[in-house]
């Protein structure tokens, strides 16, 4: 029996699953079922598990999900409070969260695929793939009027340069430079926008710095997205479905939410300063039971606690899962490799001892962090502070789940990690 058809069997008619628990019992308990390991430490994660469920007690959060895997095995799997406040429905293990830029390494993962197939190299320039691309410019200055003004490139963008946030691209929504203007005020965030005309447009507008030259945090994903539609001929989602989703048994990860599944989405949050914790309604907040006009790979999936887990156990066990490869061993390892040159760095909010490799940073230096993390671990966030992180040297996967605007709100992601290692040494 499939990890998709375990899964499944808590939505079959009562009769269906008693008539199949005989079989069923083994696989599904090896499947979801915490199992006990020697690393770590049975009060630590109690420890854990009561921290994080102070932020249900305390009205922090409606809801959230932790999970740690150790050497391919459950080790911790706890849910919190509830997924929809208003309805009383409690947070489950498939509840289905916005994973935002969590969606990112799962672009990239599609990248590096194509790449094994032998579709374009690394150092070829993104025009190659993307006519819009050619001829770009760079900022250089604001005249008297306050337009921009450009320079030549040194050298095209090129592929490698958009796996690491180094093509001279920015987001247009964090920053406040004359490009991030320019990128608010241009129409370049008309919502109409398909995938292809958004890439078309953010592709001649001037780049903020010359490529290779900076790390900014960018659409540098979501070019990617654009890019596997050219290579593969396939539309972003349906790559998605039969290259990743399908393989990997990932059944509750899309763009798109059908009835029964949208009825596991979590609710998002946010904390009013008169009535405390309330559903957040305004941007980044979509319809899933429609499709988004535009698939972006850098930010469009929902995904649940268990589907990402599967995702990041592949590439923790370097790129194979239940017997199915992605990727090859080396391409996960120099995926989740500093990919920077030594004259820069990548940033994850204030912290500044990290480098990036394609689809996630990855920690260099743990003390300019404040002790986050390890060095040699590598991770991403979502925006509604969800988190993952793999850890190759404890053989360590985890990941915390919860949907709550602004990002950074409360210390979760540097909390999970002092409470995971706690219990680990321990023991």
């Amino acid at each position: 029996m499939s990890f998709r058809e375990r899964l499944n069997m808590k939505r079959l008619p009562f009769f269906l699953l008693i008539l199949s628990s005989s079989l069923s019992v083994y696989s599904a308990e090896n499947s979801t079922a915490e199992s006990n390991s020697n690393a770590f430490s049975k009060d630590g994660l109690e420890r854990l598990t009561n921290h994080f469920q102070s932020y249900v007690d305390d009205g922090k959060l409606a809801g959230l999900t932790t999970l740690i895997a150790h050497k391919g095995k459950l080790v911790h799997f706890k849910t919190y409070g509830q997924q929809d406040k208003a309805a009383g429905i409690p947070t489950a293990k498939d509840t289905i969260y916005r994973i935002y830029s969590m969606t990112k390494p799962i672009t990239s993962v599609a990248m590096m695929m194509l790449w094994e197939d032998g579709k374009y190299k690394l150092d070829e320039p993104i025009s190659k793939y993307l006519p819009s691309f050619k001829n770009q410019q760079v900022y250089s200055s604001l005249d008297d009027t306050g337009n921009i003004q450009t320079k030549p490139l040194k050298r095209e963008a090129t592929i490698r340069d958009l796996m690491r946030h180094t093509a001279g691209l920015t987001y247009g929504t964090f920053g406040n430079t004359p490009v991030d203007k320019l990128y608010r005020s241009s129409g370049l965030f008309n919502p109409k926008h398909d995938l292809k005309s958004f890439v078309e447009i953010l592709g001649k507008h001037p780049l903020l710095y010359q490529p290779g030259e900076a790390w900014v945090y960018s659409f540098s994903t979501d070019v990617q997205g654009r890019l596997i539609e050219v290579l593969s001929g396939m539309t972003l989602d349906i790559f998605f479905n039969k290259r990743i989703f399908k393989p990997l048994e990932m059944i509750d990860t899309g763009f798109q939410l059908t009835s029964e599944q949208i009825t596991q989405l979590s609710d998002i949050y946010t904390q009013d300063k008169e009535i405390g914790l309330t559903t957040y309604r305004r941007g980044f907040n979509r319809d899933f039971t429609k499709p988004p006009p535009s698939l972006s790979g850098g930010g469009g999936l929902v995904s649940s606690t268990t589907d990402f887990w599967r995702f990041a156990q592949m590439l923790a066990n370097g790129g194979v899962l239940d017997d199915v490869r992605l990727l090859k061993e080396e391409t996960v390892a120099m995926m989740s490799r500093n990919q920077l040159p030594d004259s820069l760095q990548a940033q994850s909010g204030d912290k500044t001892g990290f480098g990036f490799g394609f689809g996630f940073a990855v920690v260099k230096d743990a003390q300019k962090n404040g002790s986050f993390g390890r060095v040699g671990e590598y991770f991403w966030n979502g925006l509604a502070n969800t988190s993952f992180w793999i850890d190759p040297k404890e053989q360590l996967v985890a990941i915390l789940m919860t949907n709550i605007f602004p990002s950074r709100i409360y210390p979760l992601r540097a909390e999970i990690r002092e409470y995971v290692y706690a219990a680990l040494e321990e023991q």
